[in-house]
């Protein structure tokens, strides 16, 4: 799983005493890991890509046709979760530059190291979003 390896190449930011948050220091740690993260999802769709090119084979058998459809049919479905999270990391990226990241975008408070590290592109902080799973349980009912 791709949070794994960023932990093995990221060991988790450890403050220093009375270290500000969300210094310098900090928003590197977590460029880092955001670039690194976004390198290795345009990495995987590159290679489902010419995956899908290489294993474009017709196949006389409609058993092996529908199962070549249904594999490349998750692939895509899979490929298109991680779009979507780089256009998350992107904007992660963008809230660093701008000296926003790491503050809930709801009621402003800091969303905290250790959630960051377990969800790098998090945009609320815990109270807020279990605010939110609640009102999206309430609504699915």
């Amino acid at each position: 799983m791709v949070k794994d390896y960023l932990h093995k190449q990221f060991p988790p930011y450890t403050p220093k005493k009375g270290e500000e948050y969300m210094n310098a220091k900090q928003l590197a740690h977590f460029r880092q890991i955001l670039v690194s993260l976004k390198e290795e999802l345009l990495a995987d769709i590159e290679r489902t890509v010419h995956t899908m090119q290489d294993e474009a084979t017709v196949f006389a058998d409609p058993n092996d046709r529908a199962s070549q459809e249904s594999d490349m049919a998750l692939e895509l479905r899979n490929r298109d979760r991680e779009r979507k999270l780089i256009k998350k990391i992107d904007e992660a990226l963008s809230r660093i530059e701008k000296g926003e990241y790491g503050y809930c975008e709801n009621c402003g408070v800091e969303i905290g190291l250790k959630r960051l590290e377990a969800r790098p592109t998090a945009t609320l902080c815990i109270d807020c979003k279990e605010i939110e799973e609640k009102k999206e349980k309430q609504m699915a009912k």
